[in-house]
């Protein structure tokens, strides 16, 4: 059971009497670990009114030496993904036997059907991929391949989107694909201004659902009923989204969505995923690259094959299973640990930092009430800001020619990490 977010707190405070002997990370690894046990914990470990506790960060070893707050960069390994990479090592390296096993075929299937549950899709609409650029790529080059973009049709994306899709409609826009990119307002993407850019003839719209940039995140529903109504499809940039914040594909009307592994889902990069909307499958979206994991029953002597259903269309050849295998391990943790308690416990820290931050000369580049674990800001001498975060052993992101510092966090980071953060970017050096 998943409680709400008040409900949650009210069962916190309600258990705090009644500290299990338990550390955090047994209790997440039991399968009834479960927001009794969570709001046990907080109400005994946490500051009031938080989620998790600080010993969350036993699972993540590298945190220990820094004030870690650059997740949406790239997440920190989890003791538990780590776990999963030695089994399969040993297993490469011994072989099968005493819990050692292979992440085949009937692994990766699994896998799949995981990811599917995060983003209310099913298993034959999921396809491997490199990464979520990758994802865009296979999209693309399926509903182009016509040469449909050179006789009047269009791509509408928005300036937050992310640097590889920005430069890659740039560079095809040369090919004599109109592109039309929507301007940010306060930074924010107006679903208004997407619904002027969209017309009868555009045939894609791309957007990063939660943008690098500043943790936006579109209105994708009222985006998508646009585009629908004026005959478009609709491409979504997950990666910032899935394992981070509640995600319902299709109750959004996204038509394509691609992700990596190595930010919310606690992965490593190197694996993504890609959505295909299944009546959208083979026809709309035709294959453009081939390889073995799309066919079964080979015959060599005859040449002859049987085609695999589903998004399997859109695969080539063997995946990288030691990457599989942490992308498992951490879906497997973040459902454990449930989206609801880790977006509550994402939005008590990044309010923290919207509310006092700017009063130190950071104005926020995120619109207030923003459902993501990212923050932005806007920097006044980046160089003099970089010192600041390597001498308080503070890790965000600096954007130097654009003047911005990016803040994520995560389910391992604690008010006391916000209390530094503020120290730090205030001018003062904490203890280390």
């Amino acid at each position: 059971m998943i409680l709400g977010r008040r409900e949650f707190l009210a069962s916190a405070s309600a258990l705090a009497a009644t500290l299990p002997s338990t550390t955090f990370a047994e209790a997440v690894d039991s399968s009834t670990a479960s927001t009794e046990v969570l709001a046990s914990w907080h109400g005994a470990q946490a500051r009031p009114g938080g989620i998790f506790p600080a010993s969350v960060r036993a699972d993540f070893p590298s945190v220990a030496r820094e004030t870690y707050l650059n997740s949406a960069s790239i997440h920190p390994v989890g003791t538990f993904a780590a776990d999963a990479v030695k089994q399969l090592v040993d297993f490469r390296l011994y072989g099968p036997g005493e819990g050692r096993s292979d992440f085949g075929a009937a692994k990766q299937d699994e896998l799949k059907k995981k990811f599917g549950a995060l983003i209310n899709a099913s298993a034959s609409e999921i396809a491997y991929t490199a990464n979520t650029t990758d994802g865009e790529n296979i999209v693309f080059m399926g509903l182009f391949s016509d040469g449909s973009g050179r006789a009047g049709g269009n791509i509408v994306i928005d300036e937050l989107h992310f640097t590889s899709s920005l430069y890659m409609y740039k560079e095809l826009e040369k090919k004599g694909i109109e592109l039309r990119v929507v301007k940010h307002k306060h930074w924010a993407i107006d679903p208004e201004d997407m619904a002027k850019a969209i017309d009868k003839n555009t045939r894609l719209v791309s957007m990063a659902l939660v943008s690098n940039v500043n943790g936006f995140m579109h209105d994708a529903k009222a985006v998508s009923a646009i585009a629908h109504a004026r005959g478009a499809l609709v491409f979504a940039d997950i990666i910032q989204a899935v394992g981070a914040v509640p995600l319902d594909v299709k109750a959004l009307g996204i038509d394509f969505a691609s992700a990596g592994t190595y930010k919310w889902l606690m992965g490593e990069r190197g694996l993504g995923f890609l959505y295909v909307r299944e009546e959208l499958q083979g026809t709309v979206l035709p294959t453009t690259r081939y390889g073995h994991r799309q066919v079964s029953d080979f015959n060599r002597a005859q040449l002859s094959w049987e085609p695999l259903p589903g998004a399997a269309r859109y695969e080539t050849g063997g995946i990288p299973v030691m990457l599989a295998a942490m992308a498992n391990a951490g879906i497997d943790y973040v459902n454990k640990l449930g989206l609801p308690n880790i977006r509550a416990h994402a939005k008590q820290l990044t309010d923290r930092l919207q509310k006092e931050l700017p009063p130190l000369g950071y104005k926020a580049l995120t619109p207030m009430g923003t459902e993501t674990p990212t923050v932005a800001f806007e920097l006044k001498d980046a160089a003099a800001a970089t010192k600041l975060l390597q001498s308080g052993h503070l890790v965000g992101t600096v954007i130097a020619n654009e003047n911005r510092l990016r803040l994520a966090v995560s389910v391992f980071n604690t008010h006391e990490d916000i209390d530094r953060a503020v120290a730090v970017l205030g001018g003062m050096r904490p203890g280390v």
